[in-house]
């Protein structure tokens, strides 16, 4: 992106990036350094993975985290980066529909031009949100982003799957059917984690008229077969920045325990990551 593209612009060019059989893969990013790895790597865009976000600034996952404290990373992250940025923001940071509409408002303030919006209920009657409860609050997302004049890329996290919500027979029925009900509040794309069989990917993307985003990590099938499902968006989730801890764990407890350093054998190196950090870059 240039500097002259309005929000408008970087928000229809990451629309643009969600093709069926060539998808956007996103590994997600944590911070200001994750965001700006990222982004050197190669990636054509930049999504922060709210897990991450949230152990960062010290709180679990999982509406821990406060919404003013979630802007103020995704402000960061956005400002510390050229590609566009989109943001895992739960399901809101919000008990009501007209407080979604204040985080979108705030995550186009700071400059993201896309979001994660999850049907998950943490500490609600059951695990997730109704089809309607969620659907209202897609809407209410999607009427505050136009009326900010910015195509919001508004990714439907449906957790039927992680959540075992349903008989097993019943899961993929019940995930096309949040999943259409959604794209008929507004969103853009769906999101179901918690899938990568080949045979449930390939009628989720059949059964469902907008891009639909894988969730990899080990074990998962590679990206180019995802692809051949029409797969349009893949992203790591929390992988990476639990990656990231491991090490910091096994550095440690080497240190104290054998006192040696081996686990710090894969370092990157003190000057390339000033360099990457430089603002006048």
């Amino acid at each position: 992106m240039t500097p002259t593209d309005t929000p408008a612009d970087t928000a229809r060019h990451f629309r643009s990036l969600h093709e069926p059989g060539r998808p956007l893969v996103l590994p997600n990013a944590w911070d200001v350094a994750s965001a700006r790895l990222v982004e050197h790597a190669g990636a054509a865009a930049v999504a922060t993975t709210s897990a991450g976000v949230s152990w960062g600034l010290g709180v679990p996952d999982s509406e821990r985290l406060d919404r003013d404290r979630a802007l103020d990373l995704i402000a960061r992250v956005v400002a510390a980066v050229r590609a566009p940025v989109t943001a895992d923001v739960e399901g809101g940071y919000a008990e009501k529909p007209a407080d979604v509409a204040e985080t979108v408002r705030g995550v186009l303030a700071a400059g993201a031009v896309g979001v994660n919006l999850e049907d998950a209920d943490h500490g609600g009657p059951g695990p997730l949100r109704s089809v309607a409860a969620q659907s209202e609050r897609i809407a209410v997302a999607r009427q505050a982003a136009d009326a900010e004049g910015v195509p919001l890329f508004i990714n439907a996290r449906v957790d039927t799957y992680l959540s075992a919500v349903g008989e097993a027979g019943d899961l993929l029925a019940a995930t096309l059917d949040r999943a259409r009900a959604y794209v008929g509040a507004g969103a853009d794309g769906i999101f179901v984690p918690g899938v990568t069989d080949p045979v449930i990917v390939s009628a989720l993307v059949d059964g469902i008229d907008v891009p639909v985003n894988v969730m990899t990590g080990p074990g998962a099938p590679a990206i180019a077969e995802l692809a051949g499902l029409g797969v349009a968006r893949i992203s790591v989730g929390s992988a990476i920045a639990q990656a990231a801890y491991a090490v910091v764990r096994r550095s440690a407890q080497e240190l104290l325990s054998a006192g040696t350093y081996a686990a710090l054998s894969d370092a990157l190196d003190f000057a390339d990551v000033n360099a990457l950090l430089r603002t006048d870059r």
